[in-house]
């Protein structure tokens, strides 16, 4: 009786099966988007860093705060592909990553939606960047949105006042 209870399978739809779940492979196939993202504002906004840098001139701190943030998302969304993590616990900090590109595509939207590039390239450049930033901010959005649900359907355990009912 006790070495059956020892090799029971784990209940849960996200298990460690050798099977990947539908619910896994969309987790992997939108922190894999995220990262793509992440990488591609990373090029975009360090161009302008690194020619601030070789010209001798001040680092512009929404620049930095773009690359910053990018470079957290790239970290971040390769730590969630890992297999056997539970990604939908970290829905809290998928909400926070949201809010930081958010700030990241309200700050080069105001500066570049409307801008008139007139044959500028670097003009050109920061404005697909802005829609690449809405992009990553989406995907941030839907991790978070998918953690939540996945945190309160999938946690399991007891009812908070007595802890009889399985919840």
């Amino acid at each position: 009786m006790a070495f059956a209870i020892f090799n029971k399978k784990p209940t849960s739809t996200l298990s460690s099966s050798s099977t990947p779940t539908p619910i896994f492979i969309l987790n992997l196939v939108l922190r894999f988007l995220q990262f793509v993202f992440a990488l591609a504002v990373i090029g975009l906004y360090a161009q302008d860093l690194n020619k601030a840098h070789k010209e001798a001139k001040y680092t512009d701190s929404k620049w930095a705060y773009a690359v910053a943030i990018a470079t957290l998302s790239a970290v971040t969304s390769l730590v969630y592909m890992i297999p056997k993590l539970k990604f939908w616990y970290a829905c809290g900090w998928d909400t926070i990553l949201f809010a930081l590109w958010a700030a990241v595509f309200g700050i080069f939207g105001k500066l570049y939606i409307h801008a008139n590039a007139q044959g500028d390239g670097g003009i050109k450049r920061m404005k697909s960047a802005v829609w690449v930033d809405l992009v990553d901010l989406l995907l941030w959005l839907v991790t978070a949105v998918m953690g939540v649900v996945l945190f309160f359907t999938l946690r399991g355990g007891r009812s908070l006042h007595t802890g009889r009912a399985a919840v």
